[in-house]
Order: structure tokens, then sequence, then C-alpha cells
């Protein structure tokens, strides 16, 4: 893929303009993010991927600030990004309301498109959520999970992308669930193939989050529009009843190394920072390594997910963050 132009970070001291508003942190931490500006970068300090946004970022926005999902773009294009990466469900109640109809799929291709097209962003895929399991051990379940997701191969290949981000929730039981998920991704991307469009997996919980299992599923279907979208933190396998807490979680260096050879897109998750700007739980540098030696040079979208900072300063810490680690490996 040709590389494009992107943008670095150079810290401005004493500046009274502030990118990012007020947001509740530690003031040196605050300081540090809200003195930063985009600026041209030269050629020779080109990373080797492009940078893109998960919309996932600002769902905090969208569900609880009243921000209209529409203004992804050009939130996107202000904080210095070149890609889009949808997510489904921030699209709701006005798609799931309106039952997925096919005029409300048009209406929300139409305008992301405009938008897109408004502010010079690339649209390049979208996350879909609550549209079933897709390795369920139901065939029936299974199928018609299937056909509810065609919608969404559509309004992908009509907006450019090149990919729907999909979750392979299901059975519990290994070979159980690799032979319902090898079953329902083989039908669903035998149909995007005829929409140039690629069906992508992401180690979302349970047992898509075990590397191994999940490339061993990628193998198994073989085909060149499945593969997988490695997110640097989802790797637990199992949670605490009615918690959010890990209580097994996979090695997550490990997995990212085991789903890059089936990449076709990779996702940045971040959520607290130290003084330096490096995530406190994630090897943003060790990542990327991984990511670089596997010859990946598309997008890396961020995915913030913290709480410390607001997302619009977590989006630009991320942001800075990979710029950095991309160089530290050079």
């Amino acid at each position: 893929m040709k590389r494009k132009s992107f943008i670095r970070i150079a810290s401005v001291v004493g500046i009274g303009i502030s990118l990012l508003g007020t947001y509740a942190c530690k003031e040196t931490k605050k300081e540090k993010v809200e003195n930063s500006e985009i600026v041209k970068s030269d050629s020779n300090s080109e990373p080797f991927f492009e940078l893109s946004l998960a919309q996932w970022s600002i769902h905090k926005m969208i569900n609880e600030g009243g921000v209209d999902p529409y203004t992804f773009a050009e939130k996107a294009k202000n904080w210095g990004f070149t890609g889009l990466e949808y997510v489904s469900q921030l699209y709701n109640p006005e798609l799931s309301d309106a039952g997925y109809s096919e005029e409300a799929m048009a209406n929300f291709v139409a305008k992301s498109n405009a938008e897109a097209k408004k502010y010079g962003m690339k649209n390049v895929l979208i996350m879909i959520d609550g549209q079933g399991n897709l390795a369920v051990s139901d065939e029936a379940e299974r199928n018609e999970t299937v056909e509810k997701h065609k919608k969404w191969v559509d309004a992908a290949a009509a907006m450019g992308c090149h990919a729907i981000r999909v979750n392979l929730n299901g059975s519990n039981i290994p070979e159980e669930w690799k032979a319902n998920a090898v079953d329902g991704l083989t039908k669903l991307a035998t149909y995007a193939k005829t929409k140039n469009i690629n069906i992508l997996v992401e180690n979302h919980g349970g047992l898509s989050s075990n590397g191994e299992l999940h490339a061993e599923v990628m193998k198994t279907v073989n085909m060149d529009n499945c593969g997988s979208l490695p997110d640097f933190g989802n790797f637990c396998i199992e949670r605490k009843p009615d918690s959010w807490d890990c209580l097994k979680e996979y090695d997550k260096y490990k997995g990212v190394k085991e789903l890059m050879p089936y990449a076709k897109a990779v996702s940045a998750k971040s959520n607290n920072f130290d003084a330096d700007g490096y995530d406190t739980g994630i090897d943003y540098v060790k990542m990327l390594k991984i990511v670089n030696e596997a010859g990946y040079t598309g997008f890396i979208g961020v995915e913030f997910e913290g709480s410390e900072i607001s997302e619009e300063a977590g989006i630009i810490a991320t942001r800075d963050l990979l710029l950095k680690a991309a160089k530290e490996i050079e």
C-alpha cells in the first residue's frame, strides 16, 4: 500500500490555545496533551502504517453526550487521522428502530459518504455488533446471522470500505466453536467476495481471544477475503460472572503475533497513560515491532477506552504514542 504523508506531534510549551478543552486528569498530563499541535512532517519520518480512528473511541460522546455520530469524519480529520472505522451500534436507534430497512441503510451510507468526502477522509471498515452469533451451534440461527450481516457487507461496499469486522460469539467448547466459526465465516465471506469486501474477525472475548485457536479458524477457512483484526488489548478469555473483571487472559503479545499473518486491519487499544505518554497496560513499542515484522503496512486504528481522561484527550494521546513508538523501532 502506498504510504501517505502523515502528521507528527510537536510539543509547544507556553501556547495559550488549547486543542483539547477541559478534562479530568492530572494537571501535568493535561498540559502535556493540550500543549500539542498538529504539524506537517518531513517524508523521512513516515511510519510504516496509516492512521485511522475507531468510532468506538467516541462512544461516550455519542451515547452520553448526545454528539451526532455523523460528525465522526469532521472530528477524525481535526484530530489528524486519514481513515474512518465506523461502529454499527452507534447509529442506533436510528437503524434498529427502522429494522435496518433498505431505506434506513441507504440513508446511513449516503450521509456517511457525504461527510467523508467533505473532509477528505477514507472509509476503511465498519465494525458490526448486535447482529447475531456467527459461531452459535444452532445452524438455523447461524445462517440467520449470516443473512443479517449481508446488509452490512452491501453498506461497506457502497462506502468504499475494504472490510467489515465481525464477532465470533457462540459455543464455549473449543472444537465445536471452531467448526461453527468456520461454517459461519465461510458462508459470509463467500457472499462478501462478490462485493469485494473482506470479513475480519477481531479478538473480542471468549474463544476468539485465544490467538492460537483463532488462527486455526483463519487457516481452515482459507479464503483470501477472510482475515483477522488483531486488537492489542482484547485478550480476556473468561470474565467473572456478571462482572467485567478478567479471570483468564491470553498473552496479548503472543496472540497478536499469532493473528498477524491473517491481519487486514489492526486495532491499537489504549486505556491509561503514564507521565511519559506510554500506555500503562500495553507495551506499544513491543506491539508495533510484532506488527512491523509481519510486513503489515495498512491502517492502524486508534481505539481509546480509558476513563481517567476525556475521550478526545485519550485519542490524541494514543495517536501520539503510536507515532512515537514507530520512531523507536526504526
